[in-house]
């Protein structure tokens, strides 16, 4: 992309998913958990005083040691412990480890997470994701809870990688179709989301083209959509910034027929 974001071809390597600060992409969207009021039991007349429980206390958080490994990044990592205060606070706290560029995270790096979760490791999100695809029992007293809808779930490709940043960018109402984006990426990258040109005038500048969509950083910057992780090589994040920047530009990713 000329300065704004025109690339060329780039030279690329076997498809892989993992990215520098390696990428996701693929957060699944939900809908909100509706709650219902439950009707209490009326106090038999010859019963003791329930006894008073003390509130419970909130669970400090725990620290553990992570290892990076390909594919992840500083916004999946505090998204999988649910670390407070998100990637940010993740990064503050690693910060001597990774250096000024969050973005820049590489296997083997060793992070210290807080967690708040009773059982933190890979284990525990299994359970959550098992407690969250179970139906709830019946309440005793016969009231009726709302269920939460099932998670919207996408294969980790290209298909899948597509698909998922349609559903984000429909709502950001950011025009683009399944072939508009389809047709650029295997001309740009032919697929591969660690893409990289470091040969033409761009990379000669010091903005190598990066991604599916081969995007420079400043236009990744200006154009970065929210609610998808911040790394040019994520694959969702890479789709979505390239197509905003070309509906601002062209009217839609659709019309773009060449290097941009």
């Amino acid at each position: 992309m000329p300065g704004r974001g025109k690339h060329r071809r780039p030279r690329t390597s076997p498809l892989t998913r993992g990215v520098v600060a390696a990428g996701t992409g693929g957060a699944a969207l939900t809908l909100p958990l509706l709650g219902a009021t439950q009707a209490s039991a009326a106090q038999p007349a010859q019963s003791a005083p329930a006894a008073q429980t003390a509130p419970q206390a909130a669970q400090p958080a725990k620290s553990l040691t992570y290892t990076v490994t390909k594919g992840d990044t500083l916004y999946r990592i505090a998204d999988k412990y649910d670390v407070s205060g998100g990637w940010k606070q993740l990064y503050k706290d690693n910060r001597a480890a990774v250096g000024d560029d969050p973005r820049l995270i590489h296997p083997g790096l060793k992070l210290k997470v807080k967690t708040a979760k009773a059982a933190a490791g890979p284990k525990a999100a299994t359970q959550k994701k098992a407690t969250q695809s179970s139906a709830p029992a019946e309440p005793a007293d016969g009231v009726t809870k709302a269920t939460p809808a099932a998670a919207k779930t996408y294969a980790n490709n290209l298909d899948g990688w597509i698909r998922e940043a349609l559903d984000i960018m429909a709502q950001r109402g950011i025009p683009g179709s399944y072939d508009g984006i389809y047709r650029n990426i295997m001309r740009e990258s032919s697929g591969n989301p660690q893409a990289i040109n470091n040969w033409d005038s761009n990379a000669a500048k010091g903005t190598p083209s990066k991604g599916l969509l081969q995007v420079i950083d400043p236009t990744f910057a200006a154009y970065h959509v929210p609610g998808t992780p911040y790394d040019p090589y994520d694959p969702v994040a890479n789709i979505t910034a390239a197509c905003n920047y070309a509906a601002d530009r062209y009217g839609s990713i659709d019309n773009v027929f060449g290097p941009y």
